[in-house]
């Protein structure tokens, strides 16, 4: 059985992108190599460090009670609240020993293949760049916020960086059947905006919700969006939201389920079988859910964020 990626690839170098594969065309900056790496981590100022810590302390006034708790003991083991952008050696340094994981400073968004490849080799990409304040409260492009907070904290559990580690092998195969929509919809569902079912009710590990004030509270407790456990078909066939907060968030038993759900599953059955683009409207409720919350969807219906809906 073909499972979520295949084994026979080696990710030492960086593999060859066939020609007929899409992918969204990224120019590359010159000062970096095929590899997207910048030569150095920014050095971050005194404001660039005064807006991560307002940041910081933003969300830790909403996370308590909403945070799965593998995301809050990262925070912890990482040592994140020592105030300052984190330095990604020490980072490293630090992950390394649990996990195997390091972080890498890139310039921006990185190609498709490039990021799949880092992942593979157990690295994550973080932006090298800060928001300003006039973006406080929301940026288009992930920054080393989003990506140092919301992400790297989960990667101290052993369970979930596994995970991530295939998903980076994955993306190849997916290429390989130009299905990379319908993989990135999986991301989209899970690394960043999974939900957990713990013992004390449902917690947020997807670092687009933790990195956001107001998704943090709206994916948790609001009445408007679905929570659905998590299918693996049924998601790879569900389009998103890039720019506003999400009809439909899925809901995983535990890490352990969210690695046997997708490493173990038959990808390439399925990828044979998907359709080029999405099946299911990012608010549709089908027969096959098994529901946790049927949403009102009022805040989608309303207009969203560009209607100034209350998020409810």
């Amino acid at each position: 059985m073909a499972t979520l990626a295949k084994t026979d690839q080696d990710y030492s170098v960086l593999p060859h992108m066939p020609d007929d594969v899409f992918t969204a065309p990224l120019k590359r900056p010159e000062h970096v190599g095929e590899d997207w790496l910048e030569p150095a981590q920014t050095v971050y100022d005194g404001e660039d460090d005064a807006i991560w810590n307002d940041l910081f302390a933003r969300q830790m006034e909403v996370l308590p009670g909403r945070a799965a708790t593998a995301f809050l003991k990262g925070l912890e083991r990482l040592d994140l609240s020592r105030g300052g952008v984190p330095e990604f050696a020490r980072l490293s340094a630090e992950l390394e020993p649990m996990t195997g994981w390091s972080v890498v400073p890139v310039p921006m968004l990185i190609p498709d293949h490039v990021f799949f490849w880092h992942l593979a080799n157990r690295r994550f990409p973080a932006g090298n760049f800060i928001r300003t304040r006039e973006t406080f409260d929301y940026i288009q492009e992930p920054d080393v916020f989003h990506d140092v907070f919301g992400h790297v904290p989960m990667l101290t559990d052993p369970v979930y960086a596994d995970y991530m580690y295939e998903y980076g092998k994955a993306g190849w195969n997916a290429m390989r059947y130009n299905r990379l929509k319908a993989l990135g919809a999986l991301y989209w569902y899970t690394v960043e905006f999974g939900l957990i079912e713990e013992a004390d009710g449902i917690r947020a590990y997807g670092a687009g919700i933790l990195s956001g004030p107001t998704e943090a509270v709206f994916a948790v407790e609001a009445e408007s969006p679905n929570r659905i456990m998590l299918n693996v078909d049924r998601v790879m066939r569900t389009d998103y939201v890039i720019s506003d907060l999400q009809p439909t968030y899925f809901v995983i038993e535990s890490f352990e389920d969210l690695y046997r759900q997708t490493v173990e599953r038959d990808f390439e059955r399925l990828y044979r079988n998907l359709p080029p683009s999405f099946t299911y409207a990012n608010s549709a409720i089908i027969d096959v859910d098994n529901l946790v919350h049927r949403g009102t969807q009022e805040y989608l219906l309303r207009g969203g964020r560009g209607s100034g809906a209350a998020p409810v």
